[in-house]
């Protein structure tokens, strides 16, 4: 296959976790701070409906471990399908336990992006030099539409306005992506790239509690940091935090690919948590824009490089643990996404402050980081 074509594939596919992830998934908490406003949602509503988000992440990858290479591209093209409806239903009036329902389907939409795109770019295709590209594809979509709602912010939109927007937005990539989606024959696959170093092997299970820990670690910051900036900073609008949270995302998966040969899975990891505890305790640290743009770069930067370093990790375990750990590690990281929230609505109903929440994030990364003592 030429290079255009190989990069227009590795483009095709970045654009499906693109809608499934930064659209799907993630649009959700630059929505969230109007939905707020507008009374749609309380704060306990929200994380009820982030909560269900999760779980259908984590529902979707269990459904998803039973599809196969040569389906991948219909599964891509269902996945667009599932999102653009779950996100133009948004916009219809509907009272709050169907908004949570929703977004529990879209969750499952959602990993059904992420598996089947992985699967047709890096299987179906056989392009596995494509995968930085492919998962740069989740920043740039939390970017694009954190930027999107700011023009409709400044329009005067309301949250349901910006939920057809996302879903008109998603249809368009959609259908601009699908031609190469569809082209489902074998590629010829690429050369095999020279010989990365070799790494050393971890424990499995104390990566497995690393990782389930990790999930839990980023995702208060990953729900509610437009709402920490819309309440603490009014003047500037939280969608540009957001944005850069997805622009620190965006080429992370680059970096910790570079640091894990050079470091090794344990180095890398620690350093990755450090910076990420740092970027979650930092609104609570430096409660001002500077410390708020840092924080987004620094998380941001690196959850999808959490995912980056841990699960080529979890494979090479798997040899020692004899299990499939990728099912596990997927099982535990959507567990952890699913205490955040609820732990972070019940100790702001105790305080009303998201810093408990957020302090207890970081230690949960800490804690990670001793762990990773025993891999």
């Amino acid at each position: 296959m030429s290079a255009p074509a190989r990069l227009g594939a590795a483009i095709a596919a970045a654009a499906i976790l693109a809608i499934g992830m930064g659209f799907g998934r993630f649009a959700f908490t630059a929505i969230y701070p109007h939905m707020l406003a507008e009374g749609v949602l309380t704060l306990r509503d929200g994380s009820l409906a982030a909560s269900a988000n999760y779980a259908g992440y984590l529902l979707g990858a269990i459904l998803a471990m039973r599809a196969r290479a040569h389906g991948a591209h219909r599964l891509c093209l269902w996945s667009v399908a599932g999102t653009a409806l779950c996100l133009g239903v948004l916009a219809l009036p509907m009272p709050v336990w169907l908004i949570v329902t929703v977004r529990g389907v879209a969750g499952v939409f959602s990993a059904l992006a992420m598996v089947a795109a992985s699967l047709w770019l890096l299987v179906q295709r056989g392009q596995a030099r494509g995968a930085p590209l492919l998962y740069a594809g989740v920043g740039a979509g939390i970017a694009v539409s954190a930027e999107l709602l700011v023009l409709a912010s400044h329009l005067g939109w309301r949250s349901a306005g910006m939920w057809l927007l996302l879903a008109s937005v998603t249809v368009l990539a959609g259908l601009a992506a699908a031609p190469a989606i569809a082209a489902s024959g074998q590629a010829t696959p690429d050369a095999p790239p020279a010989a990365a170093p070799a790494l050393a092997p971890v424990a499995p299970w104390p990566l497995v509690l690393i990782y389930g820990l990790a999930g839990l670690g980023y995702i208060v910051t990953a729900t509610y940091l437009p709402v920490l900036v819309g309440v603490a900073l009014p003047n500037l609008n939280s969608a540009h935090v957001w944005a850069v949270f997805g622009l620190g995302a965006a080429p992370s998966c680059f970096l910790w690919h570079r640091l894990h040969e050079r470091l090794g899975t344990r180095q890398a990891l620690r350093l990755n948590l450090l910076l990420q505890a740092l970027g979650v305790a930092l609104p609570v640290l430096a409660p001002s824009a500077a410390g708020y743009l840092l924080s987004a770069i620094l998380v941001g930067g690196t959850f999808v490089g959490t995912v980056t370093i841990a699960m080529p990790a979890a494979q090479r375990a798997a040899v020692k643990a004899g299990s499939n750990m990728m099912a596990i590690m997927t099982v535990v990281y959507g567990i952890g996404q699913i205490i955040g929230p609820v732990l972070a609505g019940s100790l702001y109903a105790q305080s009303h402050s998201f810093n408990g929440a957020l302090l207890a994030a970081a230690g949960a990364l800490l804690l990670a980081i001793a762990v990773s003592l025993r891999l």
